[in-house]
């Protein structure tokens, strides 16, 4: 499990030789102050899952992961505002370390816009012989690589003990997934997990027949991607809860798996047999939770925190973000956990190829607001997309104690009763 940390380093000062280093062993010998070190690998590869012909993966302590493939999608202006948000400075001696060609593609950006202090160390990761961090269940977040693996009965690591399962979900009628799917896929109507009036989870005997109608067992191994993640991960958190051991999402989703170039096919998957789940649903209730327990969260900042995962603009009250909620605030007490432009987009948590971002920049911008993972914490978002992709990375990063408050500001807004607040608020750093 890796120490998760932000690099915000102080300006480096003059020295009198150079800072140099051409393998790992030698660059960690540096200090760490003076330096910055960029993983310009995937976000798979930085977050544990070894390179082809490797035996382990993970990062340099202390990397940043810049992945030299997003240059292809960024213009100067977002490249800098990308580099600003992963906290690489300017003028700071820079190791980067990644396949040559990769190297050398962000290189010549890099020194385009005046980082030009930069060294490469072409050693393999595999070869340090110190620590690697990586993230405590990068097993759980896939690669496109290692499903295909997978899906072909080819030898894979970390592969599913007693059969698996490929999901596509998506909110409604599975008109583009009937054009086009990973290979063997079945298809997850959100509808059949969450019902009106709040969008919350369904009953749980609703619920036992949809799992059922899968041909999911509390030991099958569940790997879910959407066209649009937020709805795979909110069937992650739910099927967690019912007590499926083994969920696993996809990471970057569905453009993951067209980026890589594999084959997909097209028309409806059944399960071939329904089955019985093995264990009472819900197994894990803890995992989602309702108003009473989020109001119990409150009660107590210091140990617990409610994380509301919704854009500023939603936070301090000037949009609902929705059409069909009309109240407009957030939840008294709550702290806010990032999120992204508006109700439908989370580019706070993801990267340009809407992987997940490093975990090191979630746990700064959450202990920012008093959120740590020795807490009780529950996230929230509207109806609980958003707070169940944040739980979901919340878990592979290593936290324990987490879970998602189901209804949300919908329905928390929904009775006046519930403490609601509106206007700019800052972190409390008492």
């Amino acid at each position: 499990m890796f120490s998760v940390r932000r690099l915000l380093f102080p300006l480096i000062t003059l020295v009198s030789t150079p800072l140099m280093a051409t393998t790992f062993d030698e660059l960690a010998k540096l200090p760490p102050s003076d330096i910055q070190v960029i993983d310009c690998r995937s976000s798979n590869n930085y977050n544990g899952w070894p390179e082809a012909s490797q035996t382990r993966g993970g990062h340099f302590p202390g990397a940043i992961n810049f992945d030299s493939d997003w240059l292809s999608t960024l213009r100067p202006p977002h490249l800098e505002q990308l580099l600003q948000s992963k906290g690489i400075e300017l003028t700071k001696p820079t190791f980067l370390y990644c396949e040559p060609e990769k190297a050398n593609v962000l290189l010549k950006q890099l020194d385009s816009i005046g980082i030009n202090n930069v060294s490469t160390i072409s050693q393999k990761i595999s070869d340090y012989s110190g620590q690697l961090d990586h993230l405590a269940k990068f097993e759980k977040l896939v690669t496109p690589q290692w499903l295909k693996q997978v899906i072909d009965g080819e030898q894979a690591l970390y592969a599913p003990e007693k059969g698996f399962k490929v999901v596509e979900v998506a909110w409604g009628p599975p008109t583009k997934y009937l054009a086009a799917h990973i290979p063997g896929s079945l298809y997850l109507n959100t509808n059949n997990i969450e019902s009106e009036p709040w969008w919350n989870r369904v009953d749980d005997q609703k619920l036992a027949e949809t799992i059922k109608q899968l041909g999911i067992r509390f030991d099958t191994t569940v790997v879910l991607y959407g066209r649009d993640n937020t709805a795979a991960a909110r069937a992650a958190s739910i099927l967690m809860y019912a007590g499926v051991d083994d969920v696993r999402l996809l990471n970057g989703g569905w453009k993951s798996w067209v980026n890589a170039g594999y084959r997909t096919e097209p028309m409806l998957n059944k399960a071939p047999k329904h089955v019985d789940f093995g264990r009472p649903i819900p197994s894990r209730p803890e995992l989602i939770i309702d108003v009473p327990e989020a109001r119990a969260i409150l009660d107590d900042p210091e140990h617990k925190s409610l994380v509301s995962i919704r854009s500023w603009e939603e936070y301090i009250g000037n949009t609902s973000g929705y059409k069909y909620i009309k109240p407009k605030g957030r939840i008294t007490g709550s702290k806010w956990g990032h999120a992204g432009s508006d109700a439908y987009h989370l580019e706070d948590f993801r990267n340009p190829d809407d992987t997940m971002i490093s975990a090191d920049i979630i746990e700064a911008f959450w202990k920012d607001w008093g959120i740590n993972e020795l807490q009780k914490v529950s996230f929230y978002c509207g109806t609980g997309w958003r707070a169940s992709e944040t739980f979901f990375y919340a878990y592979v990063m290593g936290w324990e104690d987490i879970s998602v408050f189901d209804g949300g500001w919908f329905e928390w807004s929904g009775d006046p009763a519930n403490p609601s607040s509106k206007g700019d608020v800052a972190p409390d750093h008492s």
